[in-house]
C-alpha cells in the first residue's frame, strides 16, 4: 500500500504493470477529499511523455524499480482522456472506475480528488502548516516549479554510401605510320658503262627475275597499369533546426483573498 508519507518516491518514479511491463513515469498524485489517501496517479505514457493517463493507486506497491499498479499496460494506453487540470470530478471519477472495473467510488462515496504536488499546501491562511506529497508536514510557503527544455543531439543511422568498381569496354583509336614496297620497272639506256654486263650472257635467250615485298602491318599489346586510387570519406556539415515541445509550469490561484488590500 502506498501513503501519504512514501509520495515523494512516488512522484518521478517508473510505473510497472501488473506484469512487469513498463508503462511510463508517475506525474501527480491525487488524493481522496474525505480519507485523504493516495487514490490516483497520472502516467505519462509515449516516446516523449507527452500523453498523461490517470491509473488507479489505491492498491499499488513500492518496488525498488518503482511503483507496480494492478491494471495492464494496455488499459492506461486505452484509458478515458481526462484533463489533469489539478482535481476531478465526480463524473470523472465514476467513469474511471467503470473503465477500470473498480468498486470503488459507488455513488454512497462519490468525492472529488484534489492534485498534489510538491509545495501545496491544503489551507492559505499565512503560517499554517501545510500537507505535501513530500511529508506529512511543510512550511507556510509553496513551491511554484516548472518545466524547462533541455536539448540536445543524438546521432542516428540515416543512410549509406557504397563504393564499387566494375569493367567497361570501349573503342579506342589510334593512327599508326606503317610502311610497305611496291614494284616498279627501272629502265636505263645501254652505254658503255653498262655494256660488259649488258653483253653478258646469251645474245638471245630467257630469263626471269624475282623481288620479294615488304610490308609493315600494326601491332597491338594490351598492359593493365595504375592510373588513380578512390576511397569513401565523411565529412560532418551542420544546420539548423528549430525544436518545439510544450513545457508546463505551476501558478499561484488564490481564493478567499482580497486582492485590493495590500
Amino acid at each position: 500500500m502506498i501513503g501519504t508519507d512514501t509520495l515523494d518516491r512516488v512522484i518521478g518514479a517508473d510505473v510497472y504493470d501488473a506484469d512487469g511491463d513498463k508503462i511510463g513515469t508517475a506525474s501527480e498524485v491525487y488524493l481522496d477529499d474525505q480519507s485523504g489517501n493516495p487514490e490516483w496517479v497520472t502516467v505519462k505514457t509515449g516516446m516523449f511523455g507527452t500523453k498523461e493517463s490517470f491509473v488507479p493507486i489505491a492498491d499499488a506497491d513500492l518496488t525498488g524499480d518503482g511503483v507496480r499498479v494492478p491494471v495492464s499496460k494496455a488499459q492506461v494506453k486505452d484509458a478515458p482522456k481526462i484533463d489533469t487540470d489539478g482535481h476531478l470530478s465526480p463524473e470523472e471519477e465514476q467513469e474511471l472506475y467503470r473503465y477500470y472495473g473498480t468498486t470503488r467510488g459507488t455513488a454512497t462515496t462519490e468525492t472529488t480528488r484534489t492534485e498534489t504536488v510538491a509545495g501545496t499546501t491544503d489551507t492559505d491562511r499565512h503560517g499554517t502548516t501545510g500537507h505535501d506529497t513530500s511529508g506529512p508536514n511543510t512550511d507556510d510557503a509553496m513551491t511554484l516549479s516548472e518545466e524547462r527544455m533541455n536539448v540536445g543531439t543524438r546521432q542516428e543511422e540515416t543512410g549509406r554510401a557504397r563504393l564499387r568498381k566494375f569493367v567497361v569496354t570501349e573503342n579506342v583509336t589510334e593512327t599508326v605510320p606503317v610502311s610497305h614496297e611496291e614494284v616498279r620497272l627501272e629502265r636505263e639506256p645501254i652505254t658503255d658503262a653498262n655494256r660488259g654486263n649488258a653483253m653478258d650472257g646469251p645474245a638471245i635467250s630467257e630469263e626471269e627475275h624475282e623481288v620479294t615485298l615488304h610490308a609493315e602491318r600494326p601491332v597491338v599489346e594490351k598492359e593493365a597499369v595504375p592510373v588513380e586510387r578512390v576511397r569513401l570519406g565523411t565529412e560532418t556539415v551542420t544546420d539548423q533546426q528549430q525544436v518545439s515541445e510544450t513545457v508546463r509550469k505551476e501558478q499561484v490561484d488564490t481564493d478567499g483573498i482580497d486582492e485590493t488590500r495590500r
